[in-house]
């Protein structure tokens, strides 16, 4: 990627300036105004190597809201370092997008779906259901379940499928779903069991589609998003463990699967800011190790100086080396088709292998 400019870094500091929270990241122009999916957007941000793509009427407080939002997911920790590159391998190789429309049907949303074939979107925002005062919190911002369904129904599910699987009898998942529902229901019983503490009632809603809904309840949970009398009331139709006590007490196999450090889930609440303290100005941005060219077959061309290594998309090492100016040139015409994480000098990035 480039070196950012003078101006564009004076850009991102005005916008932070302006912007309701502290997100550094910058809006930039739609880079594929030509997609026929994609056309109806004038905005564009980056949130390593996954997008957020808006529309000019769309406040730039909420796009960077979205994007704050995303990073706080995958770098739940905020060292500027996704917590599971296996994940942002994946979301990367699926093109994972985060679609803001200015509202439900409009022209640009039905452009969108009539055009797009892609595999990286699970879900939308409207700009209306979004407000970076309070993120997350139920009734007022939808950004963090969006963005979580979008990041679990493309990444999670792909890469620990015995974990995620949204299918019947496919998952630690489902397995929890079906205790927490009161028994494996394909359709929507009536009444629930009066066991179930999880009884979402939707009928456009199939079995997949409650797992996704009910995974996400649980990690906002675990989070504290919804631990105040307020939700916990307007929320007891569909979840009934609405605080972290709760959670843990009343959904064992629930709360056991989305704690379990194997899988890297996001514990902390995102606040909607984003600016890791300890990179500097261009690495909060850009944060990627530097090479080229990007799909290759043959050759790859580093330009760090630095012990690298390359793992998997699972997280298998497949290389490991010192380079130099003079050494940086890396063989990856024997790496099976597919994405893979470099890491140098405490960056990373994600390669593609054709």
């Amino acid at each position: 990627m480039k070196k950012l400019s003078s101006i564009v870094i004076l850009a991102l500091l005005v916008t932070i300036a302006n912007s309701q929270n502290n997100v550094c990241f910058t809006i930039e122009a739609n880079p594929n105004p030509s997609d026929p999916a994609l056309m109806s957007f004038t905005k564009y941000v980056d949130v390593f190597g996954c997008s957020v793509y808006a529309e000019s009427t769309v406040p730039d407080d909420k796009v960077l809201h979205a994007a704050a939002i995303w990073a706080e997911l995958i770098d739940n920790d905020e060292d500027g370092i996704v917590d599971d590159p296996a994940l942002l391998a994946e979301l990367v190789a699926n093109e994972a997008m985060m679609p803001v429309f200015a509202a439900d049907e409009n022209p640009a949303m039905l452009a969108f779906f009539n055009n797009y074939n892609g595999s990286g979107v699970a879900a939308v925002l409207w700009q209306t259901e979004m407000n970076p005062s309070t993120p997350g919190y139920w009734g007022s911002d939808a950004t963090v379940e969006e963005v979580m369904h979008t990041i679990n129904g493309i990444g999670h599910v792909n890469i620990y499928p015995a974990a995620f699987d949204f299918s019947p009898n496919s998952s630690l998942l489902s397995a929890a779903m079906d205790v927490a529902r009161g028994g494996q229901f394909l359709s929507i019983p009536s009444p629930y069991p009066s066991a179930a503490w999880y009884h979402y009632d939707d009928a456009t809603c199939d079995y997949g589609c409650m797992a996704i809904e009910y995974l996400y309840w649980m990690i906002v949970t675990n989070m504290g998003i919804l631990n105040d009398t307020p939700t916990c009331n307007g929320i007891a139709n569909e979840w009934e463990p609405c605080s972290p006590a709760l959670l843990q007490s009343m959904d064992l196999l629930g709360h056991a699967l989305i704690t379990n450090p194997a899988y890297k889930l996001p514990q902390n609440p995102p606040d909607g800011n984003y600016c890791p303290a300890s990179l500097s100005m261009e690495e909060r941005v850009v944060n990627k190790v530097k090479f080229y060219p990007n799909p290759s077959n043959e050759i790859l061309f580093i330009e760090e100086n630095g012990f690298i290594t390359i793992t998997d998309s699972v997280g298998k090492q497949i290389l490991s080396k010192q380079i130099s100016a003079d050494t940086n040139a890396i063989n990856v015409s024997k790496f099976t088709k597919g994405t893979y994480i470099i890491s140098v000098n405490g960056k990373s990035g994600v390669f593609i292998k054709n």
